[in-house]
């Protein structure tokens, strides 16, 4: 009995967070020229530049994405997805890779496919109706696109338990579970990121710049009157560079609001015209981005001595984004920085000089995404008529005239219709 349980202790990794090996520290990756440049610097000093000028590098090439349209900003949230989830399986792989395990990093890539097919699959079938209605051999994917994404799952679950093997049950199955919950956390919330864009460009760009303008501005407030920790988990954040940060993102998100609602290219939802191949943002502006005229009030009157104030509606939605970017939004990173406390690493990467990672970046962007998915859903989004228009279109010419027969006759039940003579 007693070597009978001895041999069931050996099939079982029972190794402690103590046993695990530490991640190699990032090599510094700051271009030799800029190292040069601020070599009479001190670290301090040094990485603040470092940090600023990559900071309006990053920024430039965002505006000039914003520039180039939709497609190529869907392009881009699809690259930082992708980048994201390398750098978190990346660390697992790092960190286990004594152990030389079977299929996992090979399962990790196909469970990403996977997931990736089924989401961008079911944007596709709600956004472009059209397009596929054209094409047969689209329509049968879109028709049976979830038991296709099932089966592909199905078939990665299957690989998996057949690369079980004996002594690595344990960690196997933690790193399967690592592989999902790295899944949920890139794919799913870069989803809402692009289904955000849908309903216009401002709805994508107002949060995002939120929570750059607040990292940006906690940092400099942080950096020159920081005295007070904020959190245990970053030892760097402090309660001066996180108020700083909140007022200066409700301002920032207020005042970038009105200029974007001004803009159709910016407030109208994003739409593929099948006719041009290309997406189009045209519309009649919705009363969100219409000027409205407020009043303002009584405590406030004797403070700015204005009655009556002219703003967009859509200004007042934007200090709630804003709030949550600096109040919550937050804590995503904080939730990243206990990750790499857990994993003694300092970044996630060194993609980035002086900023690590593509995720050590976007952190707080992807909280930030569920937010405006939920807030948009819950405060803003009505029925669609478009959107339902192209969903008829999909249907068999008899579905339609059921349609058409039942909608008709609840018109006329409710008066708006005139019974057609017989």
């Amino acid at each position: 009995q007693e070597v009978d349980l001895e041999e069931r202790l050996g099939e079982l990794d029972l190794r402690s967070d103590s046993d695990i090996p530490d991640v190699p520290p990032p090599t510094d990756s700051t271009p030799e020229i800029l190292k040069r440049a601020l070599s009479g610097l001190s670290a301090r000093w040094k990485n603040w530049w470092i940090r600023g000028i990559l900071t309006l590098a990053m920024i430039s090439v965002f505006f000039l994405i914003i520039y180039l349209g939709s497609f190529m900003l869907m392009l881009l949230v699809l690259s930082i997805q992708v980048k994201c989830y390398h750098e978190i399986i990346t660390i697992g792989y790092r960190v286990y890779h004594s152990y030389d395990l079977p299929w996992f990093r090979s399962l990790s890539w196909y469970f990403l496919l996977c997931v990736n097919y089924f989401f961008y699959g079911e944007t596709v079938a709600d956004y472009f109706a059209t397009f596929v209605q054209r094409r047969e051999q689209l329509q049968f994917l879109i028709r049976y696109h979830r038991f296709i994404s099932f089966a592909l799952y199905l078939t990665g679950f299957c690989m998996f338990v057949l690369s079980l093997v004996k002594k690595h049950y344990r960690l196997q199955f933690y790193m399967f579970a690592w592989t999902h919950v790295t899944l949920l956390i890139t794919v799913t919330q870069s989803h809402l990121v692009i289904q955000n864009l849908f309903e216009g460009m401002i709805w994508f760009l107002v949060p995002i710049s939120s929570v750059i303008c607040n990292d940006i501005a906690a940092y400099i407030f942080g950096f020159f009157f920081g005295r007070t920790p904020l959190i245990k988990l970053s030892p760097k954040k402090t309660w001066e560079g996180f108020i700083g940060g909140f007022f200066s993102t409700v301002v920032f998100g207020f005042i970038f609001s009105y200029f974007l609602a001004q803009h159709q290219y910016f407030v109208c939802p994003v739409e593929y015209n099948s006719e041009t191949n290309r997406f189009v943002t045209e519309c009649e502006p919705s009363e969100l981005f219409q000027m409205q005229k407020y009043s303002v009030p009584p405590l406030l009157q004797a403070v700015l001595g204005w009655e009556t104030v002219n703003m967009y509606p859509f200004q007042m939605h934007s200090i709630a984004l804003s709030t949550f970017a600096s109040l919550i939004g937050p804590f995503g990173g904080f939730f990243a920085s206990g990750f790499k406390r857990a994993f003694k690493i300092k970044d996630f990467a060194d993609t980035i000089p002086g900023h690590g990672g593509i995720m050590d970046r976007f952190d707080c962007q992807y909280l930030m995404a569920t937010f405006v998915h939920v807030y948009i859903t819950s405060f803003i989004r009505g029925p669609n008529p478009s959107k339902l228009l192209k969903q008829l279109l999909i249907l068999q010419p008899e579905q339609q005239l059921s349609v058409y027969k039942t909608l008709k006759s609840h018109l006329v039940e409710k008066g708006i219709l005139q019974p057609s003579l017989r």
